[in-house]
């Protein structure tokens, strides 16, 4: 081999692999925190690899809706992606447990329940071909009607936006008519009369203008479901170790900081809605009442359903 061939030869063993970009589905429009914040965690990866491993945020829904992206990050037609986890409780019932009423209603019992339940998660999308890499919570539930509410009796026949099984079951108990409807369909479904009640954060609220249809929130603090963002296990193990350590430690860096930026956010949403002529309010004593039953009610059906990994995990959490 002459020379020139001998160092041309060495020079592509030397040469660095060509960097790799993956596309991150977010159902959740731009300016939400949950994509601001993989915004921030994107950013986090490709400063760790040194440009080695980028992320594309395609937010509200543009390359996947929210309902396709678990499935398509599980088949790998993305390599990654973030879900309301909760919507596939009907995949596994550990999915679902941010979901279960009144179990967890401030950031610091989320963050308990989350430490006593990520492991088995984690397990759970192991099994799927996922690899979790970080949670963060959505600010407490509450609901949103365009009427005034003051017991579970005035819900009846109002129909009801559902985004997982755990939302579904409680417009059943409530007598109300379960709509299933993604996020970024959420504004156009209220304007056409397609829903005319949800429960959601204050996040959601502001987001969707919802002042613009409804009249009224409820500040029930019924849950703070979460967001998940999990790689394709194939494309995880396809990186290098200092990839795959990057992906690891920027999401843990990304939980904190969404955590952190979700309960900072929390009271200025609501602020917000009642600025643009919402009534925001604590619900009555008749109204925490029924929705206490309700809560009672899912909070037993989830433990059936989950066996005895379930009665475990909610052990743990208590224990703490």
């Amino acid at each position: 081999m002459k020379p020139m061939k001998l160092a041309a030869f060495a020079a592509l063993i030397a040469a660095p692999a060509a960097a790799e970009n993956w596309d991150m589905p977010m159902a959740y429009p731009d300016s939400n925190f949950h994509s601001q914040n993989g915004k921030l965690f994107a950013e986090k990866v490709a400063a760790c690899t040194g440009g080695a491993l980028t992320i594309t945020i395609h937010a509200g829904g543009s390359l996947f809706g929210g309902a396709d992206i678990k499935r398509a990050v599980q088949t790998g037609q993305a390599p990654i992606g973030e879900r309301l986890l909760s919507a596939h409780a009907n995949e596994d019932p550990l999915f679902g447990v941010d979901s279960v009423p009144f179990l967890a209603t401030s950031y610091e019992q989320s963050d308990k329940l989350w430490a006593a339940t990520k492991d088995a998660i984690g397990e759970a999308l192991a099994e799927q071909n996922l690899v979790l890499l970080y949670s963060v919570p959505w600010p407490p539930q509450g609901f949103y009607f365009k009427k005034e509410v003051e017991s579970i009796d005035d819900m009846a026949g109002t129909k009801f936006r559902a985004y997982n099984a755990a939302t579904a079951k409680l417009a059943e108990l409530t007598k109300m008519l379960p709509v299933q409807v993604e996020a970024a369909e959420l504004t156009q479904a209220l304007a056409t009369g397609v829903a005319e009640a949800f429960i959601s954060s204050g996040s959601t609220g502001v987001d969707s203008k919802v002042w613009e249809q409804l009249t009224h929130f409820y500040d029930t603090q019924a849950w703070l479901p979460r967001n998940t963002v999990f790689a394709n296990k194939d494309a995880f193990e396809a990186l290098d170790q200092k990839s795959r350590d990057c992906l690891l430690s920027a999401g843990a860096e990304a939980q904190a900081e969404g955590t952190a930026t979700s309960a900072a956010l929390a009271g200025g949403y609501l602020k917000t809605l009642a600025e643009n002529g919402m009534k925001v309010s604590a619900p009555s004593e008749a109204l925490k009442a029924g929705l206490t039953e309700v809560g009672a009610v899912m909070a037993a059906d989830w433990e059936a359903a989950a066996g005895d990994k379930g009665a475990a995990l909610l052990e743990a959490y208590k224990a703490q």
